[in-house]
């Protein structure tokens, strides 16, 4: 424990781990503490998170407005990577990490800080994206990651800590989990969700409604893109924020975006994770949609393979590394096409692609792909093609069937 730490600048929710984070970096360093909360998108938390930093003896409590920098410079970027990890996570947390980095580290800078610090555990993924990015960003920044450090061994640990400093928290009997909310999404773990066999409960959830209580009538909406990228919602242009805030309400009314699955942490062990993703996943699907137009092939199935690549990359932490850099390059280059309407059916937690079209950019032809007659394309050609394509077949069966098999 270096004690020529003098000021801390602390990633603070307001949640239990940060609250008494807070009050124990003061007691075990004696060093000031500077409480910064990034306004991501949790809504109305940020200001509580300020008042109660202040209350428990931060000499400062920071909040930053970071939504359009989240939406614009992350959640869109990732988005028109089509990224998505282990098939089904969209990574909201993930994304807000290194955007929290950022903000955190230039705190420091600004108050003069020797140290930042975050609530992330050492088991989880968080304190890799935290401390990846701060070092990309600042090289000789110190950390301070007391979940690696102190003697407390779990929340009934840091439940009784916090009744011994008259520390206020939010995890009770009633809410026996972990929340993490931001623009994008809200994450469940930890407490009553750590058994995979048993089922989140119905009163969980804050963004979606129960898909078996959404409307029994289906909602269709139009979502445009230009160079991939959503810019209006039927027919209506809005900024990036207000464009994921508006899906989010729609998404979240037809209980879409409901996402149960264990993960592979970075870390080496699988853990279970609860996601409601409303406008994310209406996102996904119409941008996959005009892709399908406006993508050539072979750029489209190399895309997808890299997709996954890019989704480890930012999973794991390595927003700040080179090597997602240069793949956002190739990404956004890809992209240059994807100009066109996604229709899309919402009904009772799923998203339905109804219709797709782009007036300067389809590659799909209608002449060419018909079945009704057509001048444009000679069937006879296939012939000569499929034969072609047989070749390295025929030959190694009769290689095979020579030999007696």
């Amino acid at each position: 424990m270096s004690k020529d730490i003098k000021k801390v600048v602390l990633a603070y929710s307001g949640g239990l781990d940060t609250s008494i984070i807070l009050r124990w970096i003061i007691e075990e360093y004696g060093a000031e503490v500077v409480a910064y909360t990034a306004d991501v998108g949790q809504g109305e938390e940020t200001e509580e998170a300020r008042v109660k930093a202040l209350e428990t003896g931060a000499v400062e409590a920071i909040c930053e407005d970071l939504r359009e920098e989240f939406v614009e410079e992350y959640v869109f970027p990732a988005f028109r990577a089509s990224s998505l990890y282990e098939g089904y996570y969209l990574m909201g947390t993930s994304l807000a990490r290194p955007v929290i980095s950022k903000g955190l580290v230039r705190a420091a800078i600004e108050t003069g800080a020797d140290a930042i610090a975050h609530g992330a555990t050492g088991k989880g993924n968080d304190q890799v994206r935290f401390e990846l990015s701060a070092y990309a960003l600042k090289p000789d920044i110190k950390v301070i990651a007391p979940w690696r450090e102190w003697d407390l061994k779990g929340r009934a640990d840091c439940v009784a800590y916090a009744e011994k400093y008259d520390i206020p928290i939010s995890v009770t009997p009633d809410k026996p989990y972990s929340m993490d909310a931001n623009l994008l999404h809200i994450s469940y773990e930890g407490g009553v969700l750590e058994d995979p066999w048993v089922g989140p409960s119905a009163d969980m959830f804050k963004m979606t409604t129960d898909p078996t209580d959404a409307p029994d009538d289906p909602e269709f909406i139009t979502i445009g893109y230009e160079a991939g990228d959503p810019v209006s919602v039927n027919g209506e242009r809005l900024a990036p924020v207000d464009l994921l805030t508006k899906l989010n309400q729609i998404g979240g009314k037809h209980g879409v975006g409901r996402v149960d699955i264990v993960e592979n942490r970075f870390v080496g062990m699988k853990s279970r994770g609860v996601y409601e993703t409303p406008g994310g996943t209406i996102l996904y699907h119409a941008h996959r949609a005009v892709e399908s137009l406006t993508l050539d092939r072979e750029v489209a199935h190399l895309r997808d393979e890299l997709s996954n690549k890019y989704a480890e990359m930012v999973y794991n932490g390595f927003w700040f590394a080179p090597e997602r850099e240069a793949l956002q390059h190739f990404m956004d280059d890809v992209q240059k096409p994807v100009t066109g309407e996604a229709r899309l059916k919402l009904y009772k937690g799923q998203v339905i692609v109804d219709g797709r079209r782009s007036d300067s950019h389809a590659l799909y032809d209608e002449a060419t792909v018909t079945f009704e007659a057509d001048d444009v394309y000679d069937q006879s050609d296939a012939e000569g093609f499929i034969r072609l394509q047989s070749l390295r077949l025929r030959t190694f069966a009769e290689k095979r069937l020579g030999e007696g098999e």
